[in-house]
């Protein structure tokens, strides 16, 4: 079959000291798959495989970034002037900073990232930009990551934050975890922060089809974990959902009737939406 995966590189990057290059990473997986250079011969060809059962693989991922980009443009359109990005990949052309700073210049934005490849490589993209940085650390680990000398630096967490957690949790184990680390980072956030979460849907897949994604998964670094609509609404809290609510991200606040999967957002396989701390009440 044809590669659709069009002006992805291939060869371009040498792994940092200590980084496994021969053992799949989803993060270079999805990197690969929108077109990216940050990947290795063994995340192309986990890639390839995951192709084979869904063709459009490349798409779900770019549908993602569609999302990611409404989201953005939605909090920093509510006033949010500051974002901690989890799970973000290398913040190249078209991530969060440039979009936030469309409104406004002055945005401050935190990328968090555990794959090595990707931190190294967002950190030295930023190197020259004071008002963006870029983290290698789990999100697994949110004390670390709210505790952290660039996280403290650029962020004032007496004001509205924008926390983006898009396509990470499904990559957290199936038990409570998941729940428990959403849980420090809302508790953590002040009123008037939002919350974007997008995650793999199990009612979405064909049994088949997702028995054979979980086995590729399953050889890489992280395995992935679909949940159902009613566990993912879960990683909300008691945040207020905005319109249109938890919906398949091709449905969150459509540009056009041209948007990926919009006339087919069961096939992006993803659920996504957008919660709001609220206010005190006051008495």
């Amino acid at each position: 079959m044809s590669d659709p995966v069009a002006g992805a590189g291939e060869g371009r990057i040498e792994p940092p000291e200590g980084v496994c290059s021969e053992t799949p990473n989803p993060a270079r997986m999805y990197d690969y798959l929108i077109g990216g250079y940050n990947n290795f011969e063994a995340d192309r060809q986990a890639a390839r495989r995951l192709m084979e059962i869904n063709p459009e693989a490349p798409r779900v991922m770019r549908a993602n970034r569609a999302f990611l980009r409404r989201v953005v443009g939605f909090m920093a359109e509510q006033g949010i002037e500051q974002f901690l990005d989890l799970g973000s990949g290398v913040p190249t052309a078209g991530n969060v900073h440039e979009i936030a700073r469309r409104v406004n210049p002055e945005a401050r934005v935190v990328y968090v990232d555990s794959e090595p490849v990707a931190a190294r490589h967002g950190e030295a993209l930023l190197e020259d930009n004071p008002l963006v940085s870029m983290i290698h650390a789990d999100a697994r680990r949110p004390r670390e990551i709210l505790g952290h000398p660039e996280t403290l630096r650029l962020l004032d967490f007496e004001k509205p934050v924008g926390l983006l957690m898009l396509c990470v949790l499904h990559f957290v184990g199936s038990g409570d975890e998941a729940h428990e680390l959403t849980r420090e980072f809302r508790d953590a956030l002040p009123r008037g922060s939002y919350m974007a979460v997008s995650h793999a849907n199990s009612e979405a897949a064909d049994p088949g089809e997702k028995e054979r994604v979980d086995e590729i998964y399953r050889r890489t670094t992280n395995a992935v974990t679909m949940r159902a609509r009613s566990q993912i609404q879960g990683f909300f809290g008691d945040f207020e959902l905005q319109d249109p609510g938890l919906v398949y991200v091709p449905l969150w606040r459509p540009e056009s009737a041209d948007d990926l999967f919009v006339d087919r957002p069961r096939r992006s396989v993803t659920l996504g939406g957008v919660g709001r701390k609220l206010p005190a009440v006051v008495q």
